[in-house]
Order: C-alpha cells, then structure tokens, then sequence
C-alpha cells in the first residue's frame, strides 16, 4: 500500500507541474509559476518576457512582440514567445534574476541566454531565428532569393560556388557572429548574373536608401562586420529606443547629432540637407535625428546645455573622448555648412565645447558659494584655502537630500578664511580634468597643493567637518563607504 501511495503522490506531482494548461494571448503564451516547467518541456525554443503591467517600456514592446508570434507562426517557426507578470509571478522573476523591465531571456534546450536583438517585430524574429538555425540560409532558386530579400529588412547574402572556400568560411563566421542580420547562401552560378554577382560577391540587401551595397576590399571577418554595421544602417538614423543600441554600441564612435522638431516640419525641411554630407563621411561619422519633441529625449537636450527652444541645432559628439561635445559656430543646417563642420571636426580643427552658465551677481553672497565652469579654477583652485565642492545635478533625488546639511555646513565655515564650502551644477556645467560619474560627488581641493580628495564617508553634518579638519584623511575607509544607496549615475550613452 504505501508503494502504491507513494506513486499516487507521484503522479498527482507530475500532473501539478506537467498537466497545467497554457493559456495564450495575441499568439503569446501566459506563463505562471505552475506551468513554467511545461512550458520548458514542451518547446524546445522559447524567448520569455518578464514584464510588469505599469512599465512603459513594456506597454511599447506588447505590439510587436505579438506581431512577432505571429510572423513566427506563419514560418511555423519552432519558436514560441511567452511572457510572466512579474509582479504576480514574484518568486519566479526573482528565481531567473530578473532586475528590470522588460527582461528577455531565450530558453534554448534546457539553456538559457540573455535576449540581445531589438524590440521591433522583424528584430526578435531574426534574433531567434538566427539562435535556432544555420549560420546562412541555402538559397536555390530565383524565388527563393527574392522572398527572403523581400522579407528581410536587411539580408546579407554571399554568392559561393564552394561553400567551404576561405571567403565562403570568413562570410559564414560572420554570420554566426551576427545575431541582428539573416545571412543566405547562394551557389548555383546560374543565380549569380541576375544580381550582377560572381564567386565570392557578397551583397547586403536593405529595404531603405540606395536598396543594396556591395562589399569591397580585402575580406576578412573584421572588415565583414565593419561593412554590416555600417551600410545596415540608414545614411541618416532616428534615434529612438530601437536604434539606440545599434548607434551606441556600433563601430562609429564620431556622431553628428542633429535635433529637430517633427511637430516644427524639420523633418521635411532640413533633412535632406544632410545626406549629401552624410554620404562623404559614411563609416567616419555617424548621422542621428532626434525628435525634441519627445519628452523621453529631454535629458538629451540638457546634456548638451540645450532647451527645446534652441531646436534647430546640431552638435558633433566624439564617445572615445568620454563624450566630448562639439558646437558649430554657425548653427544654419545647411549641407555647405554641416559640411564645413564636419570636415573640420574630422581634421581635428574644432575646440571641445564646454557647457557653462553665466556667473551669477550674488555667487559669493550666500554661505554656500555657488560655481560655473568659468569661476571654477578661481575658487576652487585658491592654494590659500581648502575648498569643498558638491557636483550636483537639479534632478537628483540623494542631492535634494543633502540640501539642509549642505547648507548648515556652509554656515559653519561661512566667516572661515582658510575654508570655503562650495557647490557646481555639473549638468550645466562642464570642466576640462573633471569627470564626474555619479550625482552628487563631494570632492575637497585642498590648500597649498590642489589636490583633489574625493568624500566617500556618510553625508552627514559630523562626517563633512571631520572630513575638512583631517585634511581629507577622514571618509576614506571602505567600511565608511554607503552601500545600501546608490548615487544616481550620469547618463550613459545608450541613455542619452
């Protein structure tokens, strides 16, 4: 009786975790902790989406995830898209790491990897696609080339009497390196005349400006890929939350930004001047629209120290130089003078341009000095005094915080001659051989030498005064170091 039992038991647990229906939603399937592991066992191939109902983003993804279900269904795809509240399904979003909304993750026979394609419908089609398939599709016949051309934003094909040829080698390792593109092969020569092609021509297809371009040069799999980055992209590329990875995290690292209104018909009028400079400088610097009138992009224009008002405007941004920023003198967007601009940009012409604020009249009058990037060296660079500064940014939520401390600090040391308490809105303004990487950061330039100490104590009103009076000795032990709250980061690239 109790073997008996105990497969009873058995059975009632297999049907628990096994025998739970999956629902689904637009083509998606709705997954719960209670039949997650049904889900695992009955697709091979499955992309799960942990979201939560509140989160924009994931309000902006549900369409075109459903349309990707469906495309999938179409190619009666072996893939199934799923997706989990996260905040119902809280023990199994915390079980598969999940820290943030939306999280993709693709669960490949009984392994999984982090999804890393885009968030448009032909972007997590190919994206599983490509994990699931051969590195290039065979292309046999004249439709064959044509439906996969046609139903490919951009199609990298490569035309090979012999496939395990050298160039036939580098193009497939190009193709299993790439997880955004879908790659075909095409062999038969009888195929190659109808795309002026010979062996070893290799082609990418694209549905926007000149249709195709072909590769040139010598070919390796460095130059391959540089050769897809850059042509897979428009000549001029809008930015949004698509594109932002493929401009952030592409090979070109010179962007030419340009920031206009669509409400304002920019678009339509300055556009078009910009693809005739767009063209000369393709590879070297990169071309970006962005629309001001889309509040997620304010933090953008405050980056540059610009208001919605100054739009028209174009800046020139330079990543490998921790994001120095260029400004033309003349702001016209006209194809002679972008023209000019970048030219000059790319011969090393330019002076970086750095963001400050005017002085204001009552900077000194207050316990707490207030500082811009042009009164900055004269303050804080004072050898006779030691100065304390507090690089700030207006929306930050820990500098709001610091505020009443920081203030009674300032008029502690108020009649000091030997001490000043200061403060820079480091959003605002910008300092040559200052890099700040989290809001607020308190550094001390200390009297005689200048050298700069940086606070990582607790902010508190005992913590500064220790601070300044142990001459930037005290807070600096890693036991003294806040762990619990984090500061808030300065944008990073991809946020911008």
């Amino acid at each position: 009786m109790k073997a008996l039992r105990n497969i009873v038991v058995t059975i009632l647990c297999l049907t628990a975790v096994f025998g739970v229906d999956i629902e689904s939603e637009d083509g998606v399937l709705v997954i719960t902790k209670d039949n997650f592991e049904k889900a695992l066992k009955d697709h091979q191939y499955i992309l799960i989406e942990f979201y939560a109902p509140w989160c924009g983003h994931c309000k902006a993804l549900a369409p075109e995830y459903a349309k990707a279900a469906q495309k999938l269904a179409e190619l009666n795809s072996e893939v199934k898209l799923a997706k989990v509240d996260a905040t119902i399904e809280t023990e199994l979003a915390e079980k598969h790491g999940v820290k943030g909304y939306p999280t993709l993750k693709f669960y490949r026979k009984g392994s999984v990897i982090e999804y890393g394609g885009g968030r448009q419908a032909d972007d997590i089609v190919n994206w599983v696609v490509k994990k699931t398939g051969p590195a290039a599709k065979d292309l046999t016949s004249a439709e064959e080339i044509k439906s996969f051309i046609d139903n490919n934003n951009v199609a990298v094909v490569g035309f090979f009497k012999d496939n395990e040829s050298e160039a036939a080698t580098v193009f497939l390792d190009a193709g299993n390196a790439d997880d955004d593109h879908n790659f075909g092969l095409v062999k038969s020569e009888e195929l190659f005349g109808e795309y002026d092609a010979e062996d070893g021509t290799i082609i990418l297809f694209k549905d926007f400006d000149e249709g195709k371009s072909k590769f040139e040069g010598e070919l390796n799999l460095k130059n391959l890929q540089s050769f897809i980055t850059i042509q897979s992209l428009p000549l001029i590329v809008d930015f949004n939350q698509d594109t932002a990875q493929k401009i952030f995290g592409g090979d070109i690292k010179s962007h030419l930004l340009v920031f206009l209104s669509k409400d304002g018909g920019h678009y339509d009028k300055y556009v078009e001047e910009l693809k005739e400079p767009a063209k000369k400088f393709r590879g070297d610097v990169l071309f970006v629209t962005i629309n001001a009138d889309d509040h997620d992009h304010e933090r953008i224009l405050e980056f540059f120290g610009m208001k919605k008002s100054d739009v028209p405007a174009m800046r020139l941004i330079k990543l490998e130089q921790d994001m120095a920023k260029y400004k033309p003198g003349n702001p016209e967007i006209s194809s002679e003078n972008v023209l000019n601009f970048v030219t000059a940009f790319t011969e090393g012409k330019l002076s970086r341009h750095l963001l400050t604020q005017d002085v204001p009249e009552d900077w000194d009058k207050n316990p707490v000095k207030v500082l811009v990037g042009t009164n900055f060296n004269d303050v804080a660079l004072d050898k006779s005094k030691n100065v304390l500064v507090e690089f700030y940014a207006p929306w930050c939520g820990h500098c709001k915080e610091l505020a009443p401390i920081y203030d009674k600090l300032g008029e502690k040391y108020k009649d000091s001659e030997t001490v000043v308490i200061a403060k820079m809105d480091a959003t605002a303004n910008e300092l040559e051989t200052v890099k700040i990487n989290s809001f607020p950061t308190i550094t001390l330039y200390k009297k005689d030498t200048n050298e700069a100490v940086e606070y990582n104590g607790e902010r508190t009103l005992e913590g500064f005064i220790k601070f300044i009076e142990s001459d930037g000795s005290y807070g600096q032990a890693a036991e003294e170091v806040q762990e619990e709250d984090e500061d808030d980061d300065v944008p990073r690239k991809d946020e911008l």
